[in-house]
């Protein structure tokens, strides 16, 4: 299935993953997809950093996904890093493997500068290439509180506008409360944009998260640290991790109500602390509960 259709289909709830890099982690993986498909996810992506390791290791996923024939699968694409030539290659291959789900992305600037060179300036240029090379479904991500590049918000919503005008959805990264979706989404529509702009979801269940959160591109609300160092005062991890997961299906449901087109779960790999939330908020057939 493309992403695209379904989407304009109805709600969807999909899950994303990053490809192992080892027997432990790749034993770890294949127990979550295990426990998360009978979920019955519309999507999963795959994430990659840069590479051709971790490139090779994102397409393994991605197709072996994709040739199971039960789960849709999206793979993730950087700008950084590849030749335009190289590039092309890429989405072909992906395309005679029987994936046309891609995400288009920047990236991250790695340490290595060897790895660092590009024939792309910008995300935009992948998605227009991927628009040359064939009929795929393309996404874009999107920044609910600004890219941690974008000089300002202003501009950032003006080259998402853009993006969006040739991919064909967003997925956000996760965040924590409702208006910063509504109001990413409303700056949108007076651009003249209305594709779907899926919200990334990924709980804070423990208090050593709260500053990593803010390093990967987005900052907790000083509201819900209160929320978990009170419940931390109260029953230590344990009640934090339940308070982190309370908090996410609230989101969650708050997203819903205002017509969200769906919710996408940053799973880190693990199925817990997702198929905790999906249940609260959905019945087995993927239908809210």
């Amino acid at each position: 299935m493309r992403i695209d259709e379904l989407c304009a289909s109805g709600v969807t709830h999909s899950f994303e993953f990053f490809p192992p890099k080892s027997d432990e982690e790749t034993v770890r993986l294949t127990r979550t997809l295990a426990e998360l498909e009978p979920l019955e996810p519309s999507f999963v992506s795959v994430t990659y950093r840069g590479g051709r390791e971790s490139r090779q290791r994102t397409f393994d996923l991605v197709t072996r996904i994709q040739k199971g024939g039960r789960i849709t699968a999206m793979a993730h694409l950087i700008c950084v890093g590849h030749s335009r030539a190289e590039m092309r290659d890429i989405l072909k291959n992906y395309l005679d493997s029987g994936v046309v789900n891609v995400m288009a992305l920047g990236g991250d600037i790695p340490d290595d500068a060897s790895l660092a060179a590009s024939e792309f300036s910008h995300a935009i240029d992948l998605v227009e290439l991927a628009r040359e090379v064939g009929d795929f479904s393309i996404g874009v991500a999107a920044h609910p509180q600004g890219h941690p590049r974008s000089i300002d918000l202003e501009s950032d919503r003006r080259f998402l506008a853009q993006k969006l005008e040739l991919a064909d959805f967003a997925v956000t990264q996760f965040f924590f409360e409702l208006d910063e979706w509504t109001r990413l989404v409303q700056e949108l529509g007076a651009l003249g944009v209305s594709k779907p702009v899926l919200p990334g979801i990924m709980p804070v269940t423990t208090l050593h998260a709260v500053e990593r959160m803010a390093t990967m591109g987005a900052r907790v609300p000083p509201a819900l640290i209160r929320r978990l160092e009170a419940a931390d005062e109260r029953g230590g991890p344990a009640a934090v991790r339940s308070e982190g997961i309370r908090s996410a299906i609230e989101l969650c449901e708050q997203l819903l109500d205002e017509n969200a087109p769906g919710l996408h779960f940053y799973t880190l790999n693990q199925s817990t602390a997702t198929r905790e939330i999906h249940s609260a908020i959905f019945s087995k057939d993927g239908q809210r509960s």
